[in-house]
């Protein structure tokens, strides 16, 4: 049996734990400069202070804890097993933390490294990354295991490959306007899914969307869940 359920996760959902979203009002990139922290120049030019805006979020997250909507999810997937995948947009934990354990971050997680030098090696890492850290692999130098502007994001294969076969995707907490995530949806529905969003915004007369729930995701996200059959 193939996935019958693939869920897509954005800022949206994380924000109502407390953590600010990237591109909003008092997001991320209106208190640093993406060519500062979030290219691959920038981890050229200047490692150290790439290195440190990523330790600060990492340091942070204890400090912000899963969501009703994030524990719904994880509740679901033991309902539903290998029929189950959830694709995020974000670089937190606070899924794997409420329980989820099928999670694919597709644009890179907080809590591990990256070798710089083979991008097979990448490991947990929960304390603060300095320019002596080294792979454990290889020796080799290290970086955030984020995904900057102008790399591919990860997984996208596996992604596409469940999208294809799934009965259901349901995108939450994201505009689904910044590509390729937004490209899901079509995507899923031209292989016959149907297509849900949850989110405080819903698109106007969107083809690729069957049914739009607005409202925040702590409140709609439980009630989709117990639902989902």
């Amino acid at each position: 049996m193939g996935i019958k359920l693939v869920v897509l996760t954005g800022a949206g959902i994380s924000a109502e734990s407390g953590l600010r979203t990237f591109r909003g009002n008092d997001g991320m990139w209106e208190h640093e400069n993406i060519e500062d922290v979030c290219t691959p120049r920038a981890l050229r030019r200047d490692p150290k202070r790439v290195m440190d805006f990523y330790n600060f979020l990492r340091k942070g997250l204890p400090n912000h804890q899963p969501n009703a909507a994030h524990i719904a999810l994880a509740e679901l997937e033991k309902r539903l097993g290998d029929d189950f995948l959830l694709v995020t947009q974000n670089v937190d934990n606070l899924h794997e933390r409420a329980g989820s354990k099928r999670v694919l971050h597709m644009h890179g997680d907080l809590m591990k490294l990256r070798c710089m030098d083979n991008s097979d090696h990448e490991f947990m890492f929960d304390g603060e990354e300095t320019l002596e850290t080294k792979c454990p692999f290889c020796g080799a130098k290290t970086r955030p295991d984020i995904v900057f502007f102008e790399e591919v994001p990860f997984y996208m294969d596996e992604i596409q490959a469940a999208l294809r076969e799934c009965k259901e995707f349901v995108y939450i907490g994201t505009s689904s306007v910044v590509y390729p995530a937004a490209g899901f949806k079509s995507f899923a529905k031209s292989f016959g899914a149907h297509v849900t969003c949850l989110n405080l915004e819903v698109p106007d007369n969107d083809p690729y969307t069957d049914v739009s729930i607005q409202g925040k995701a702590t409140e709609i996200v439980p009630k989709w869940c117990e639902s989902f059959k």
